[in-house]
């Protein structure tokens, strides 16, 4: 090789490792400055929990996470019915978000997600669009190691997309189980809600009272056996607050899009629920006229399912509408 080609090929690793310096950068560039046991946690978003600690907008946060059986599930042996059920699916908080008032949005920017060694996965009897056509109930173990997740009873494999399962806020009153999604958030079960998502939840109390749990290092849209691959580790986290503006329903922005949710006990009022935050907000942020918004939603938005585990006992459905983003509607909000 002669000097010229050397110092060619030089520039050309010197931009590539640059470009892998960035993208890792996004994740790790800012220490936290809060860290939050797992220990730290509630079962039940509740209008008048309390905090475990205060940050100020801006803050970046790493909080820990159990698995939604909080550590009771270690081999096949154990199924839903040897586990104890009041210690199902906690998330970790209350974060209060300093200067947040009803009216306002919490943003919490998804920087990192480390899931743990080791998940599981099951067949819960009652749960599920093919139980009829199974055995319940069962447990599934599953490897995680580098990126790659290995089931462990067949030997498959197939790649991870960490997300948190539960993300929410305090609701505007009484108390909602962190196994329920409503219009604070909670078990919204959207893998979207993974790694460079924000997630925008509206404030209902002075706070918020932030809380996340039921990590995933992967699942699926639907969640049709009513779990991912639970499994507990870290998050890093970033809290911003905006002002003035929030949805009715949480909201999640990609780089390319924006996701509404809806709630509902089946799957046709969360799908409607989905379509209507959504062409709110083309119309009061972006100014459609609602028949604008609704053809536009029709030819560019994608309609989908984040949680329809179906029949499950006093169960619901959590949908969602991804919006594209276009220079007129480039963000969920229009900020003044």
């Amino acid at each position: 090789m002669n000097s010229i080609g050397f110092f060619e090929n030089l520039q050309i690793k010197c931009a590539q490792n640059l470009k892998k310096i960035k993208e890792m950068g996004y994740r790790f560039q800012m220490n936290p400055t809060v860290k939050i046991s797992r220990d730290q946690h509630i079962w039940a978003f509740s209008a008048d929990m309390k905090p475990v600690v205060s940050v100020e907008p801006g803050t970046v946060i790493e909080i820990e996470i159990w698995d939604c059986f909080t550590g009771q599930v270690q081999s096949e042996s154990d199924t839903l019915l040897t586990l104890d059920m009041t210690r199902i699916n906690s998330a970790t908080g209350p974060i209060e978000v300093i200067g947040a008032e009803p009216g306002d949005s919490i943003s919490v920017t998804i920087m990192d997600i480390k899931p743990g060694p080791k998940g599981a996965g099951m067949v819960i009897p009652q749960w599920g669009q093919l139980i009829e056509h199974t055995t319940a109930p069962q447990t599934r173990i599953f490897a995680v190691q580098d990126g790659t997740i290995t089931m462990e009873s067949n030997g498959v494999t197939f790649p991870t997309r960490p997300m948190f399962g539960v993300i929410g806020v305090a609701p505007a009153s009484g108390e909602i189980g962190t196994f329920y999604a409503d219009h604070h958030g909670g078990n919204m079960d959207d893998y979207l809600n993974g790694i460079g998502a924000t997630v925008h939840l509206p404030v209902f109390q002075p706070g918020g009272q932030l809380a996340i749990g039921d990590m995933h290092a992967s699942m699926g849209d639907g969640e049709i056996s009513g779990t991912g691959v639970e499994i507990g580790g870290t998050g890093l986290i970033k809290v911003d607050l905006i002002k003035g503006n929030s949805g009715g329903w949480p909201i999640t922005e990609l780089k390319d899009s924006w996701v509404t949710h809806g709630t509902g006990s089946n799957i046709q009022d969360a799908l409607k629920h989905a379509c209507e935050e959504a062409a709110k907000l083309l119309v009061d942020h972006w100014g459609f006229t609602i028949e604008d918004a609704f053809i536009f939603l029709s030819v560019a938005g994608d309609l989908g399912i984040a949680q329809n585990c179906h029949p499950m006992p006093d169960g619901f459905a959590v949908a969602k509408m991804r919006v594209p983003k276009i220079s007129r509607a480039p963000k969920p909000f229009n900020r003044k």
